[in-house]
C-alpha cells in the first residue's frame, strides 16, 4: 500500500473530496509536492464547477481513482516558484485548467496540442510522472509545472475567469480549428449552460451570427438579451427548424445527454460543421446519409493546448469575456452538485477557495 495523502508529501493541503461513487464530498487532508525547480505554487482563490466533476465524482466514465479532489478550473495567486521558472513570480495571478502533464515529445505535443497526448495528465484522478495520484482545485493549494499554469491578466476578475480554463477553452478551440470563426459567418449553439454560454460570448466577439439552439423556450430572452445572441431555435419545435434548415456554417454542440444529431444536421450548409464538445454516456446515432448530402463533417474537440489556453485567456480579457457565475461557499458544494445535475444554475457555480475552505483539525 501506498503513504495516506497526507504524507505522500511535504506541502500541507486541505480540500473537499469524494471518497466513492456516492458522490459525496467532504473534508479531506491531504498533501501537495515540495516546489520542483519548473513548478509554480499558487494559493487558490476560486475554482469552478464543471459538468465533468458530476460524472468523476460518482465514476460513471469508469475511470475515477478514490479519494477523488476534483476541480479543474482552478486560479489563484503565486506564492513560490522554481529556481527555473521564467514565466511566473511570486504574487502573479494564475490558472491551472483540466491538465497538468504530458509526455512533451510526442507529435500532438510537439505542436501545442498537448489536451491530445497518449500520455495526457489530468488535473484529478490521474497519476503524476511521481506515480502519486493528481488532486484537483476543490482546495487550498496548488502545484503545477509552470507549462501547464496560465498567467491570467491584470485587471481580469479571479473568479468569472476560472470558468474558462475549461468551458471557455472548450468552446474557443472547435471556433478557431473548424474556422468557424470569420467575422459574418452563422454559427448555432446547442444548449444554453455552463459551455453554451460563454460559446455565445466567443462567437460574437469574433463577429460571428449566433443563433442558440434548445430545448427550452423559456431562455429565449436570456440568450437574446442577456448573451447576445442574434437569434433563437426551440429544437422541439418542428417549424422553426424546417424554416432554419441549411442556414448555419457551423454548429459547436455543447449538449452531454443522450440527444438526436439528424435535426441538427440538417440546419446545416453544404460543407457545414457539426462539432460536439458535450460527452453523452451513451453511443449517439449517426445517420449517414444526412452527412453525404452535403458533404458535412461531424467531428469533436476536447479542450486545447496550452498555448491556445493561454490565447484564449488573453482574448477573454482583451473583449471584455467572463463567464456568468454563482460563487458559492465550499460547504454548499453537495447542494451545487445537485443543482447542476438539474441544470440549476445560471451558468456556472465557482466555489470561493480563498474565504471559506477552511481545514478542520
Amino acid at each position: 500500500m501506498g503513504q495516506a495523502p497526507e504524507q505522500e508529501h511535504p506541502k500541507n493541503a486541505f480540500g473537499w473530496a469524494a471518497k466513492d461513487t456516492s458522490g459525496v464530498l467532504s473534508p479531506f487532508h491531504f498533501s501537495r509536492r515540495a516546489t520542483g525547480e519548473k513548478d509554480v505554487t499558487f494559493k487558490v482563490t476560486h475554482c469552478g464547477i464543471c459538468h465533468s466533476d458530476l460524472h468523476m465524482i460518482k465514476n460513471e466514465w469508469g475511470n475515477t481513482i478514490y479519494p477523488i479532489v476534483p476541480g479543474h478550473e482552478i486560479v489563484g495567486v503565486v506564492t513560490e516558484v522554481g529556481s527555473k521558472v521564467s514565466k511566473f513570480k511570486v504574487g502573479d495571478k494564475v490558472g491551472v485548467g483540466c491538465m497538468v502533464g504530458s509526455c512533451r515529445s510526442c507529435d500532438s505535443c510537439a505542436i501545442d496540442l498537448e489536451n491530445y497526448c497518449p500520455k495526457v495528465i489530468m488535473t484529478y484522478a490521474n497519476k503524476y510522472h511521481d506515480g502519486t495520484i493528481t488532486y484537483g482545485g476543490y482546495s487550498d493549494i496548488m502545484v503545477a509545472d509552470e507549462h501547464f499554469v496560465v498567467r491570467i491578466p491584470e485587471g481580469t476578475p479571479l473568479d468569472a475567469t476560472a470558468p474558462l480554463l475549461c468551458a471557455g477553452i472548450t468552446v474557443y478551440s472547435p471556433l478557431r480549428f473548424y474556422g468557424l470563426d470569420k467575422p459574418g459567418m452563422h454559427v448555432g449553439v446547442v444548449g444554453l449552460g455552463g459551455l453554451g454560454h460563454v460559446a455565445v460570448k466567443f462567437a460574437k466577439a469574433m463577429g460571428v451570427k449566433v443563433t442558440v439552439i434548445s430545448t427550452s423556450p423559456s431562455k429565449k430572452s436570456e440568450a437574446i438579451e442577456r448573451l447576445g445572441a442574434d437569434s433563437f431555435l426551440v429544437s422541439r419545435d418542428q417549424d422553426e427548424m424546417q424554416a432554419a434548415m441549411g442556414t448555419m456554417d457551423g454548429i459547436i454542440d455543447t449538449v452531454s445527454a443522450v440527444h438526436p444529431l439528424m435535426p441538427l444536421i440538417g440546419l446545416l450548409k453544404s460543407q457545414g460543421k457539426l462539432v460536439l464538445v458535450g460527452a453523452p454516456e451513451k453511443p449517439l446515432e449517426l445517420p449517414a446519409f444526412s452527412l453525404l448530402m452535403g458533404r458535412k463533417i461531424v467531428g469533436g474537440s476536447m479542450i486545447g493546448g496550452m498555448k491556445e489556453t493561454q490565447e484564449m485567456i488573453d482574448f477573454a480579457a482583451k473583449h471584455n469575456i467572463r463567464a456568468d457565475i454563482e460563487v458559492i461557499p465550499a460547504d454548499y458544494v453537495n447542494t451545487a452538485l445537485e443543482r447542476l445535475a438539474k441544470a440549476d444554475v445560471r451558468y456556472r457555480f465557482v466555489i470561493d477557495v480563498a474565504n471559506t475552505m477552511k481545514s478542520t483539525p
